[in-house]
This record gives structure tokens, C-alpha cells and sequence, in this order.
């Protein structure tokens, strides 16, 4: 059983076999369908009922594309307007809405996954903002870094030049919580004027940055398998709503740490 570094994936169904590729052929989907009944039952949204159209790739790309599509409108329109003092509340409303959908699966649907999408693009909009100002371009920068990424390890992904592995889940898994914690001690640290030189942007800082980065965008892998999962699972079309949640959340993550490293390495 393989299980997402994303909360929000969590309780995806899981499957056995196969890690190349969102496509997968029918007699494999087959030979799984006594080990995702179970396992969708499990995660408490089961298959699609009769009547009901099962999700396809096709969904989770529209709605995933839709999602980004709010933020990156609400991130530019920010910028523009300079309305920076809205990132903070943004953030703190992008949160709170993130963790209610994280527990209440149910409520993932297109009024709140666009709501999420927009107070994150506010957000990330303001921080752009005022780094673009110190450092024109920065923003273009990591919007076009943060979409290389995505689409470079989707293509490692449906190549299969790095399999989902349950060995590979636990080792990115422990390296998030260490970058987690390390995190947690700068923050600590900072608190009592220490500096750890993860985040000053001087050497330590930029290769902690590339590691946080490189961090990320693994984590992506696990995020296409857990919509595979979800596809070759059978769920129900309604449920990429979550998915694109899901993907949204790690790409937030992505950009806000390219942009920090490009503003590390505009000091230099």
C-alpha cells in the first residue's frame, strides 16, 4: 500500500501494481477490483455508485487546470492593484479553508477548492508583489520554474524513470518531516535571535532551499499516483474537485520555495 506525502491525499483508495503512467490497462484495473473495494470503503467515499460516472484523468486535469487557472488570475491581479496588505488575512483564510477540507472531504467541491485557490493566489500574489519590486522578474521567474517542475516529474511519473515504490514513499516521507523539523528550528531559533543560516540567503540557506525544492517536487510523484489510485479505484467524478485540491496544495508549497531561492540567489 502505497500512501501520499499530500494530507489531502491520504485517504485516497490505494491499489496494487503498476507506477508508470496515469493510463493503465483494463485487465489490470480488473485484477484489482476485489483490493480497491476494500480499500475505498475504507476511505470513506467507496466507488461510484450505480448511475454515477466514475472520475477520469480528463476530470482531474480540467479541474486541477481551473484551480490554478483562479490562483494564478487572483495572484496577478494582486500584484497589479498592489494590494499587498490582503496576502496576510488571504493566508490565514487559504489555511483554515485547506484544513477543513482536509478533514471534511465532502465539502470538496468547486466553491470551496476555488475559494482555497483564490486566498492562496492572493497570497502569493502580495509576497510576489513585494519581491518583484525588490527584484524585477521574480515573479515570472518562479511561476515558470514552479510549471516546469510540475509537468518535468509528470513526465517522469507517466515514464516510470522514477517508480512509487513504497520503499520510495517512507524515504520521501522522512525527508519532508526532517525538512519539517529543521524548519521548525530555524523558526525557533529565530525567536531567540539565533541564526541557523537556513533562511539568511547565504550558502547553507540555498542548498537547503534546493533541498526543500527537490523535496516538493518528488512529493508531486506521489501526488499523480494517488489520483492514478483514484482513477484505477473506480471513485466518483465529483471527487476531483479533491484531487485538484490535493495538487494545488504541493504547488503552493513549490512556488513559495523557488521564489525564496531565486531572491537568495538575486542577493548574491
Amino acid at each position: 500500500m502505497r500512501t501520499s506525502s499530500n494530507p489531502a491525499f491520504r485517504s485516497l483508495p490505494t491499489t496494487q501494481g503498476g507506477y508508470a503512467g496515469f493510463d493503465r490497462q483494463a485487465g489490470m484495473m480488473g485484477g484489482a477490483a476485489a483490493y480497491t473495494d476494500v480499500q475505498s470503503s475504507q476511505a470513506g467515499y467507496g466507488r461510484a455508485d450505480v448511475g454515477e460516472r466514475p472520475i477520469t484523468i480528463d476530470d482531474i486535469v480540467q479541474k486541477t487546470a481551473i484551480t490554478a487557472g483562479a490562483a494564478l488570475v487572483a495572484g496577478v491581479l494582486t500584484a497589479v492593484s498592489g494590494l499587498y496588505v490582503l496576502a496576510l488575512p488571504a493566508f490565514i483564510v487559504g489555511f483554515i479553508v485547506s484544513l477543513v477540507l482536509i478533514f471534511k472531504q465532502h465539502l470538496a467541491k468547486a466553491p470551496m477548492v476555488l475559494l482555497y485557490s483564490v486566498c492562496m493566489g492572493v497570497a502569493l500574489g502580495g509576497i510576489s508583489g513585494l519581491l518583484n519590486a525588490q527584484f524585477p522578474g521574480i515573479a515570472f521567474q518562479a511561476v515558470v520554474g514552479t510549471a516546469g517542475v510540475f509537468f518535468g516529474m509528470l513526465i517522469v511519473y507517466k515514464t516510470g524513470a522514477v517508480k512509487v515504490t513504497p520503499r520510495f514513499t517512507k524515504w520521501l516521507i522522512g525527508a519532508m518531516i526532517g525538512v519539517v523539523v529543521l524548519m521548525l528550528f530555524n523558526l525557533v531559533m529565530s525567536l531567540f535571535g539565533i541564526n541557523t543560516g537556513l533562511r539568511d540567503g547565504g550558502a547553507l540557506a540555498i542548498i537547503f532551499s534546493l533541498v526543500v525544492i527537490g523535496v516538493a517536487a518528488f512529493s508531486l510523484l506521489l501526488d499523480f499516483d494517488a489520483a492514478d489510485q483514484a482513477v484505477r479505484a473506480g471513485a466518483p467524478a465529483r471527487f476531483a474537485w479533491y484531487i485538484a485540491f490535493g495538487l494545488m496544495t504541493t504547488l503552493v508549497w513549490l512556488y513559495i520555495e523557488i521564489l525564496r531561492l531565486l531572491s537568495y540567489l538575486r542577493q548574491e
